[in-house]
């Protein structure tokens, strides 16, 4: 093909489907064609045109993208046209920058962001750059593989970084599209796991994804219940709300850490004697490399690990976008580019 549909977006909310002429890879730079991409909240920073210089610039959202390598660009050698591949919310490191040369490849100084500074997934081609690029195992469905590449990662890498017991309790509050795939990870790891959310509406849907306990955070105080279960030795925070996190704090065991990845605008508020002497941490978590993305994969695909998804073509890119943001969804969105 020569040319490309896309979904772009200018200012705040205004899409519109396009022809584009499909550009060649540049060096270390891959072409794909585009079979799935994930509608994740993280692309309201497109939408709503933040994050950008000029809003008035057109920009494809969408960071979850599963497709097949169509062409290859100069130097690059590790891939090849036909293998499929994802790509997430890291567009590549530049493997230069200080950051790069100690490893830190998720705080790369020269890194875009897919969909965001660069053009994403909501379209039938992308290029992108190989040092972000993830290989996909041939028995994840790439509309399910797609949420994966960022709800998913971000979820696996933020449970390795609380440092938990084995057969520890790690609560996950929220059981939304973070939260979903967060109490399957936690259940397959080995964890106690509790699932705090609002109401009663989710309980049993937890009890099936993996949760040993569930509190509704609407009829008890999150912490007070998280320690009358002895406490927890992480909590993983997914809702967007640096209100509903606070609450949470007190019920982590001495030297135990919420990890945050809920995205809120608001702060989260803590008492100083809760962190000295509890020894507790609360620290934030972003996502992961594309190698640590693979090992992701891997490990969902070996244990089952899947989202609950609806999906829409790509000419209802808006609507796909609009029904996430509402917290309708159930429980991720993904734009098929097959259909």
């Amino acid at each position: 093909m020569t040319t490309y549909r896309a979904s772009q977006v200018t200012g705040s909310r205004q899409f519109e489907l396009v022809e584009r002429e499909k550009a060649a890879p540049g060096p270390g730079q891959v072409g794909i064609r585009v079979l799935s991409c994930g509608v994740c909240h993280t692309d309201f920073l497109a939408a709503e045109g933040m994050l950008r210089g000029d809003p008035s610039a057109p920009i494809v959202p969408g960071h979850e993208i599963v497709g097949v390598i169509d062409e290859v660009g100069e130097g690059v050698t590790a891939w090849q046209a036909g293998e499929r591949v994802g790509v997430g919310y890291l567009a590549g490191h530049c493997g230069e920058c200080d950051f790069c040369r100690r490893g830190d490849f998720v705080n790369c100084a020269n890194q875009h962001q897919t969909g965001t500074t660069v053009d994403g997934g909501y379209a039938e081609y992308v290029v992108a750059r190989t040092s972000g690029l993830v290989r996909i195992p041939q028995e994840l469905d790439p509309l399910q593989a797609a949420p994966l590449l960022c709800a998913g990662l971000t979820m696996f890498k933020a449970l390795q970084e609380t440092g938990a017991r084995p057969g520890g309790l790690v609560a996950i509050q929220g059981i939304g599209g973070l939260g979903h795939l967060g109490l399957q990870y936690a259940a397959k790891l080995g964890y106690q796991v509790a699932a705090i959310a609002r109401g009663t509406d989710k309980q049993q849907l937890a009890a099936q994804l993996g949760a040993d306990h569930y509190i509704d955070s609407t009829a008890d105080d999150p912490g007070t219940a998280l320690l009358k279960l002895g406490g927890a030795d992480a909590i993983v925070a997914t809702a967007a709300s640096g209100a509903s996190m606070s609450p949470l704090i007190p019920g982590l065991r001495p030297g135990g850490r919420m990890v945050v990845v809920g995205a809120g605008l608001d702060p989260i508020t803590v008492s100083t004697l809760d962190l000295i002497f509890g020894t507790r941490t609360i620290t934030g978590s972003k996502t992961g490399k594309a190698i640590e993305n693979e090992d992701n994969l891997a490990f969902s695909a070996r244990h089952g690990i899947r989202p609950l998804i609806e999906t829409m073509p790509l000419t209802q890119a808006p609507k796909a976008y609009e029904h996430m943001m509402s917290g309708a969804a159930r429980f991720r969105v993904v734009i098929d580019l097959t259909a």
